[in-house]
């Protein structure tokens, strides 16, 4: 198959394009060609993302059978790619996000009422609300994500893919994605104290407790692979998640181990630890996520088993290391807490 990837230059695109050259397909990149060595060897479509109306003719001639968007921001931006690609491709598909769920928006305190049953599936109700993130959050964002736009939300992104009755969509809905090249950095909090010689890991009570959705970077890709090359998955939508969804807890212990930590994990009640260690949120709205429909339908396995995962994101972090948000880092409340507590030290 000839596939032609959007935003494939990023976290996840490379993978993407690793594991579909292996396969045989022909892979074509659109990108903005501010890298011209990278991929050299691979068809270029060189373009903006923001007009990508403009460049039909290019993509007429290129004859992808599958376009893959990476990057796909909001409702207008997909409402222009299957505008583009309405006879010229055979199906589209986009990534999508668990944020669409009406859990994220409880989990935010956005959507009023009851907390959502977990796990959510494919079915499970999506928020009411079109705005997933205040617009401060979305700015904060767009540093780290350069292909968000203002209009950030997934869900009208996959109402767009998936109306164009002249082009069948297929929806991705990814967790929290790890490894190496995060740009989240998701490892990082407990990497840090980990390195930095803490003995004592706190997490706050709440927050420990809470199941959120993830997936190593190399098996989301593969799940991505795997829907854009079996026609079974087109007009459907799939969420792509780990088959367990570790609570903090049980995810802190299984990263600091596995970077050689032997301290201990303290759990602390949420009225009286630092104020730092509890985001806002109603933490106890969980976003386990039940990946069983694409496992069932289109045969997907994980390829990378989560010790491998673990120990190649944290190697990377190592030789990677950035300035971090020393926010969240505040020994010296950590270190006060402790002392406070009978017969501890920091």
């Amino acid at each position: 198959m000839r596939i032609l990837l959007i935003g494939g230059c990023g976290f996840i695109g490379p993978f993407v394009i690793g594991i579909l050259r292996r396969a045989g397909h022909e892979v074509i990149l659109f990108d903005r060609g501010s890298r011209p060595n990278l991929y050299s060897e691979l068809e270029h479509i060189k373009g903006d993302r923001r007009r990508i109306a403009e460049y039909a003719a290019a993509f007429r001639k290129a004859k992808p059978d599958v376009v893959i968007d990476l990057v796909l921001s909001s409702g207008r931006q997909a409402s222009e790619l299957m505008s583009t690609f309405k006879g010229i491709a055979r199906r589209v598909v986009a990534l999508s996000s668990m944020d669409v769920y009406r859990a994220c928006g409880v989990l935010h305190g956005l959507e009023p009422g009851p907390l959502e049953p977990m796990p959510l599936t494919e079915d499970s109700p999506l928020r009411t609300r079109l705005q997933t993130y205040p617009p401060e959050r979305i700015q904060m964002l767009k540093k780290v994500l350069t292909w968000l736009d203002d209009e950030y939300d997934k869900i009208p992104v996959e109402r767009a893919v998936m109306a164009e009755p002249d082009l069948p969509g297929t929806v991705l809905r990814l967790p929290f994605v790890y490894g190496p090249g995060d740009f989240a950095r998701r490892l990082s909090p407990i990497l840090k104290r980990v390195d930095d010689g803490r003995k004592v890991i706190l997490l706050d009570e709440e927050v420990s407790q809470f199941r959120g959705p993830r997936g190593y970077v190399e098996n989301v890709a593969t799940a991505i692979a795997t829907a854009a090359t079996d026609d079974r998955a087109a007009r459907r939508i799939y969420n792509v998640a780990e088959p367990v969804a570790f609570t903090e807890l049980e995810w802190t212990e299984k990263v600091a181990k596995t970077a050689g930590w032997q301290g201990e994990i303290l759990v602390v009640p949420s009225e009286r630890g630092p104020a730092h260690l509890k985001p806002p949120g109603n933490w106890k709205q969980h976003w386990a996520a039940d990946s069983s429909r694409i496992r069932r339908e289109l045969g997907y396995r994980e390829t990378v088993l989560l010790r491998e995962a673990l120990e190649a994101t944290i190697r990377w972090e190592r030789a990677n290391p950035l300035p971090v948000d020393e926010k969240q880092f505040d020994y010296a409340a950590e270190d006060a807490y402790l002392k406070d507590l009978p017969g501890r030290a920091s």
